[in-house]
């Protein structure tokens, strides 16, 4: 999945929000589905089968922040706030209503009888569990730094939650509520300080969203069927079974759909696997924009010239970063990768978002958007870096697509053809890449961003803030407090202009190397209903209202 074309810039949730009240519509199940005396969820409608080369890391949501696992995560798990297709605003899911009772303050009441798929009552003391149990934990690979500005959960009652903040006016905290940092487990079931292994999260059947796992073979088979306990805004699905299945090949992911054993695709075909797709009789190729990027990262311990090397040294590291900056190609990227797809991208921040700034735009190469070989040049020999420098550089396949193997290969292309640099060019695989990374074994390699929430801050704070989830070593004392400021600024135009400071500020050090946004793609048989033929960046690809009628 890649990213924005340009969509409706969002507004921030502002001070003195209002409650947010839980509709009817969101409690009425969808035509086509009933339930059975045993309290599973029935439906006429047949299964589906959904393919992906998406693997997951891990099913506890306090151990995961990755796509693959966000997959299967947002089937099972529920959240107090959600999103809705269409809207980049949060709505009630598991909650009747939210409102701010103070500066710091957030109460969430709670819907009557929420229970687990495993019979458990769902109440506050579970959601003050889940929140308390992801700061304590904070696994690097998680999303605890989402909750950067939560202080404290009560739960006066079972049926009410509060929240007090570090900082006042923080508008964006009921987003981060419906985010992956806000999945709501059973506290009778998970650890309150450890991550859950895989085979024990589904032998509880702990599920507070719309499916649960009923069989689990980790990345090569799951089965879900529909939760009958699930209240939230999705309501009832109308295909209660539901099988994704796991391809360590594109070509094999393409086949399967093509010849009908697949329903649908949901991650990643290439480019021209889709525009071959789209051409067949019975397919139908979804397209749009989305809501992610494609960057490149630099360790700062690790790169040449990094903290922990035997040479390091602060200006020869910057040097080389911003050499690098001024030696990418993003626009030959584009057209020869991608077929233009994707567009070049120069900060953090994509392009339609309100604060955008292409910062390295006018900062690298020839200041225009283009490489200039003469500049990075110019760059190193001031520093005084050696030439040729050795860039050990890491990508990943599976996770970002097949594509990304032909992606990094002109990257390193580019890189060598100025003369500068040395490419050692390596792949891992996603279960792998996610370990390595945080253990600094990476000193540049590959990572992409999807949206929790549709606003500048989600690309800005989990890069940038003191327990950034990129966990590069990067620390910036202004980049940070620019990043504070804009979470809690309610005017429009003051918290626009520290965004934009911001990522000026960052863009000179480069942390990390923005180069693409682009379109997404969901692949089904004609047969499928329920996902539109034009996707916006708020689109999120979630079962319940799919069928096969």
């Amino acid at each position: 999945m890649a990213l924005h074309n340009g969509p409706t810039p969002n507004r921030p949730l502002r001070s003195g929000l209002g409650a947010i009240t839980l509709g009817t519509a969101f409690l009425v199940a969808l035509t086509g589905c009933t339930s059975s005396k045993n309290g599973e969820t029935t439906s006429s409608a047949e299964a589906l089968t959904i393919g992906t080369t998406d693997q997951v890391t891990s099913i506890d949501p306090a151990g995961s922040w990755d796509a693959g696992s966000g997959t299967v995560e947002s089937e099972v798990y529920a959240t107090l706030l959600g999103q809705k297709n269409g809207s980049a605003d949060v709505s009630p899911d598991l909650a009747t209503g939210i409102e701010q009772t103070g500066p710091k303050e957030y109460t969430v009441t709670l819907q009557k009888d929420l229970k687990f798929a495993n019979g458990h009552e769902l109440t506050s003391s579970d959601v003050k569990f889940s929140f308390d149990r992801n700061l304590k934990i904070a696994d690097p690979n998680g999303p605890s730094s989402l909750l950067y500005n939560l202080a404290s959960v009560a739960a006066p009652d079972p049926a009410t939650v509060v929240f007090t903040l570090e900082s006042a006016n923080d508008t964006l905290f009921p987003k981060v509520l419906s985010t992956a940092a806000g999945y709501i487990v059973d506290e009778q079931a998970f650890p309150a300080d450890k991550i859950l292994d895989d085979k024990s999260v589904v032998a509880a059947k702990p599920w507070s969203g719309p499916y649960g796992i009923s069989s689990y073979d980790k990345n090569s088979l799951v089965s879900f069927a529909a939760n009958a306990h699930y209240k939230g805004q999705q309501g009832t699905p109308k295909t209660r079974d539901v099988q994704l299945k796991y391809y360590t090949d594109a070509g094999n992911l393409k086949l399967d759909v093509q010849q009908g054993t697949l329903d649908a695709v949901y991650r990643t075909l290439t480019t021209a696997d889709l525009d071959d797709l789209a051409r067949h009789k019975g397919i139908k190729v979804h397209t749009g924009s989305g809501n992610g990027i494609r960057y490149l990262v630099f360790d700062f311990a690790t790169q040449p010239y990094g903290t922990r090397t035997k040479n390091a040294d602060p200006k020869k590291a910057l040097a080389v970063r911003q050499a690098v900056a001024d030696s990418v190609d993003r626009a030959q990227l584009a057209q020869q990768v991608y077929k233009n797809t994707y567009q070049p991208l120069y900060t953090s921040v994509p392009d339609g978002l309100t604060g955008a700034t292409p910062s390295f735009r006018s900062l690298y190469g020839d200041k225009k958007g283009g490489p200039d070989q003469a500049a990075a040049a110019a760059r190193l020999k001031a520093a005084g870096v050696r030439t040729p420098v050795t860039l050990n550089l890491q990508y990943n396949s599976d996770h970002y697509g097949s594509s990304s193997a032909d992606e990094y290969a002109l990257v390193k292309t580019q890189l060598e053809a100025t003369g500068l640099f040395k490419v050692n060019l390596q792949s891992t695989e996603w279960t792998q890449y996610g370990k390595d990374r945080v253990k600094h074994l990476y000193p540049l390699y590959q990572l992409g961003w999807y949206a929790d929430y549709l606003d500048a801050d989600n690309y800005l704070s989990p890069f940038y803030s003191a327990n950034s989830w990129v966990a590069n070593s990067y620390t910036d004392p202004v980049v940070r407090a620019l990043v504070q400021q804009e979470e809690t600024e309610t005017d429009a135009a003051k918290r626009t202009a520290l965004i934009q400071q911001a990522q000026d500020k960052a863009a000179a050090q480069v942390p990390l190397l923005p180069l693409l946004q682009g379109s997404t793609a969901i692949v089904t048989r004609s047969k499928v209903s329920g996902v539109p033929d034009e996707l916006d960046a708020t689109y999120q690809f979630r079962w319940a209202g799919l069928s096969t009628k």
